[in-house]
């Protein structure tokens, strides 16, 4: 039951988010003609709509066994990134950390892992999953899992990246923390982009700062 469950969600998902990338395309272009506050009006109707449709499904499921509640929960839409493995060049991932939250280190780090370990976990290690592609996971690794700290300013802006991620076909994954000691739950703290080559990430995050 819970793996029919499963392939039905991935089904959908799979629907929305082409729809959602052929929304932001067509905005991206848009957006060079419309005022700023206009293109990210767009960039959050598009987020707001995917997610909506994915909760109305969640909705309509009965769930016969509850999970235990992990420390942080990530939004693991799969992303098919295929499509970039022809593009030559390092292959590296980038983790995108929100600034307005005023993390400390440990727990930035340890939100860093979470994002670089969810990116990976959709990436590499299940064949059934849409965002699966081993080859680029292979020339990550053999180039040295490259990785790159970014900082972002809020959650706006992270929602802006996630969205041009889809658009692209990058593998990524954000991170939403439990809230149990610094900041609220169900923050989103880092978002995690790749492993994919370095000159489709730099359209995503070539004006952020080094963290």
């Amino acid at each position: 039951m819970l793996t029919e469950t499963m392939n039905h969600l991935n089904a959908n998902f799979s629907v929305y988010f082409a729809v959602a990338a052929a929304s932001l395309a067509a905005g991206y272009y848009l957006g060079q003609i419309l005022p700023s506050a206009s293109k990210k009006e767009h960039v959050q109707e598009i987020l707001r709509q995917c997610k909506q449709r994915a909760e109305s499904e969640d909705d309509d499921i009965e769930e016969s066994d509850e999970e235990e509640e992990e420390e942080d929960s990530d939004e693991d839409y799969e992303i098919d990134s295929v499509s970039l493995n022809d593009v030559p060049g390092e292959v590296r991932m980038a983790l995108v950390i929100r600034q307005d939250l005023g993390m400390q280190k440990g727990k930035t780090a340890a939100q860093c892992a979470h994002a670089a370990l969810g990116c990976f976990r959709m990436i590499a290690c299940d064949p059934n999953r849409k965002s699966y592609n081993p080859s680029m996971v292979n020339r990550w690794l053999r180039g040295g899992q490259a990785k790159i700290t970014l900082k972002c300013p809020d959650e706006s802006t992270m929602d802006e990246l996630y969205a041009l991620a889809i658009a692209l076909g990058v593998n990524a994954c954000v991170i939403h923390d439990a809230g149990r000691t610094q900041i609220a739950a169900g923050s989103a703290t880092v978002l995690g982009l790749g492993p994919a080559p370095k000159a489709v990430l730099d359209q995503i995050t070539g004006e952020l700062k080094l963290y």
